[in-house]
């Protein structure tokens, strides 16, 4: 039966369940705030596609790795202190859901949700006029030390164990791989199934032919018992029968207004664009030690990182952007800190739940409210299938992947 469908943000996760609940035949209308070409968290991210991520980021010894680098200005990671109620609620969630138990429990989901994401990208870029190069080269996981190897090769075991390939290589056998461009490494993990691709145009492929609402900013809800009747904007009141709050990390406030809690903080992410690269990379990479990752984009290069979390701060922190071009030379020696330094630096909110695991599915409170949200640094990689499956949920079917550790209730 054919519904009408409000999802409520135009990010990747808006557009793919859009993209998918029209392919089921309902009538979707998106509403986002920002203007057709508003920026948001996933258009200029690294454009990674990673089934080789299947570790959940509350993990063990997330904590003690996440202090150590808090007093560092130029490290990976910060948490700005503050005296913020929900910050401590969040990180006491964290603490507790940073087990071994916990990576057990949650790794075969994310593998599930990473290979059906990525056969998702394969049928989308098979589709005529969706240009958003996907380049299926694999990932490298490039390490400076032996340690950094050695706690590499213990991931890719892993890996291998959940039926995803990874193969450890030598600096020559790196290098042969990746011909074009010097590295300085002890070593390096390759994941032959990842990809990478152009995101922005990636997103512009999921919404041509969609009903979007621009500059439209949702300020209430029109509650009727256990139902949603209507979602009230800045241009009016729109009704449809199944609401979907796909608004990243301004999901948390507008669930709030009607009662359901989504505990996420944002985890804010730089990245820098080199135009025109002298020296480019045909693997996308990601830095392991520096934690940066690395992708060609046409002739361009893209390079991010970086989880600040400081709340919806839009300021740069230009210790954190120093910390990422300083970290280039010392795998890649052809490029100087001062050739990258003066570049545009952009930032985006990772929308970041506290089991680092996404909320997506429906809210038991009300009938017809879904959420799909808090994917942190997986939204591009898992918003195919995200949008696939909340089109199933939408249609009343069974979803073809187990929802039940991904409940928006989880933390009611």
């Amino acid at each position: 039966m054919s519904k009408s469908v409000i999802v409520v943000g135009g990010g990747v996760i808006g557009m793919a369940t859009a993209y998918y609940a029209q392919q089921k035949g309902h009538r979707v209308t998106v509403l986002e705030r920002g203007a057709p070409d508003h920026d948001c968290c996933s258009r200029n991210n690294a454009g990674m596609v990673v089934p080789s991520h299947f570790v959940p980021l509350a993990a063990p010894g997330a904590v003690a790795l996440g202090l150590k680098w808090m007093w560092n200005p130029e490290s990976p990671f910060y948490i700005k202190p503050r005296l913020d109620a929900e910050l401590l609620n969040w990180g006491w969630k964290f603490w507790r859901a940073a087990t071994a138990e916990h990576v057990a429990r949650s790794a075969p989901l994310i593998r599930d949700l990473s290979l059906a994401s990525r056969q998702l990208f394969e049928e989308l870029a098979a589709v005529p006029g969706n240009d958003f190069e996907l380049v299926r080269k694999g990932l490298l996981m490039l390490c400076r030390t032996e340690h950094g190897l050695a706690e590499e090769t213990r991931t890719g075991a892993a890996a291998r164990q959940l039926g995803i390939p990874a193969e450890v290589l030598t600096p020559e056998a790196t290098a042969k791989l990746e011909p074009g461009i010097r590295m300085e490494i002890a070593g390096a993990v390759h994941y032959p199934l990842d990809c990478h691709l152009t995101p922005h145009r990636f997103i512009d492929a999921l919404a041509r032919g969609q009903n979007v609402s621009w500059n439209t900013e949702v300020t209430g809800w029109r509650v009727e018992g256990g139902h949603i009747a209507g979602v009230q904007t800045n241009r009016g009141e729109l009704a449809g029968d199944e609401y979907v709050i796909a608004g990243g990390i301004w999901s948390t406030q507008l669930a709030r207004s009607l009662g359901v809690k989504l505990p996420m903080q944002a985890g804010k992410g730089y990245s820098v664009t080199v135009p025109r690269a002298k020296r480019l990379p045909a693997i996308c990479s990601i830095l392991t030690e520096a934690r940066i990752a690395v992708t060609p984009m046409g002739d361009s290069l893209r390079l991010g990182g970086t989880m600040e979390i400081a709340g919806l701060d839009e300021r740069v922190n230009p210790s954190r952007v120093s910390g990422i071009l300083k970290a280039i030379p010392h795998y890649f020696p052809e490029y100087t800190t001062r050739e990258l330094s003066g570049l545009p630096v952009w930032h985006g909110f990772r929308p970041f739940a506290p089991d680092g695991m996404p909320y997506m599915g429906r809210v038991s409170r009300y009938a017809n409210l879904c959420v799909a949200t808090g994917h942190s640094m997986m939204g591009l990689s898992l918003g195919p299938i995200t949008g696939k499956l909340m089109a199933q949920v939408l249609s009343d079917e069974k979803p073809a992947i187990d929802l039940t550790l991904l409940s928006p209730d989880r933390y009611q």
